[in-house]
């Protein structure tokens, strides 16, 4: 794995980085550096073949979680970046939360948020450019909601053409959705072909009679599918 330290990061060199194959993380939270990464070997969630456990179908299909779509990016990336019982630090730093509040703005990053009732409950964040959505980071206040999020995710992302959702880096927790590793080099031929597509994040419709509200600025909100739709979606597109 290669590694390039930086003490700055500005949205356009995030950008090319991404189109590159290459992310930003910080090896603490309160770390002043971020490195630049380009792992050999590469996790992806193939979207074509994308799985729900059975436990975690009947968990979207009761929709006990609310789920929403960049209504809340800075709630979500700032629980992101929080220290857990299981992993007492993390890799989001302040300029990471930084850059990517300015790439939401810009409606490149998104978030999927997992509510019960009005507390938010888990979500993930990540950049979308073409065809690629890179997954970033989710994180759970309750027993399944990052789950959620994935599954609505992949439901969003499938609806919307795009062609690679990256994990970043193999991860034995995600292989019950299907992810899988690939090398650098294939990666990079997944990279560029999916980055050539003209993907829409926002070609899922909203709940039927649920209104989208968000902040006044950033990219629009919007409410989340049921869940039975949610799953029916990835089965349709599988």
């Amino acid at each position: 794995m290669g590694e390039i330290r930086v003490s700055r990061i500005n949205p356009e060199e995030l950008l090319l980085a991404y189109r590159l194959g290459i992310f930003p993380m910080a090896e603490s939270r309160n770390a002043e550096e971020v490195l630049w990464i380009r792992p050999h070997e590469r996790g992806i969630i193939p979207l074509e073949t994308f799985h729900v456990p059975r436990r975690l179908a009947r968990v979207v299909r009761s929709d006990r979680f609310r789920v929403t779509v960049d209504r809340a990016f800075s709630e979500v990336i700032r629980g992101c970046a929080e220290s857990r019982p299981d992993r007492r630090d993390t890799w989001i730093n302040d300029a990471i939360i930084e850059v990517f509040e300015k790439l939401y703005q810009r409606g490149l990053a998104h978030s999927i948020e997992v509510w019960r009732g009005e507390s938010l409950k888990g979500g993930l964040y990540g950049l979308a450019i073409g065809g690629v959505f890179f997954a970033e980071s989710k994180f759970s206040r309750e027993r399944e909601a990052s789950k959620v999020a994935l599954v609505h995710l992949a439901a969003r992302l499938k609806a919307g053409g795009f062609k690679l959702l990256d994990a970043q880096f193999p991860n034995p927790h995600l292989d019950q959705f299907g992810a899988t590793a690939v090398t650098e080099e294939r990666f990079q031929q997944l990279l560029s072909e999916a980055l050539a597509v003209n993907a829409d994040f926002y070609r899922l419709p909203a709940a039927p009679g649920v209104a989208a509200a968000g902040a006044s600025t950033g990219p629009p909100a919007a409410a989340g599918l049921a869940g039975s739709s949610v799953l029916q979606l990835i089965t349709q597109t599988s």
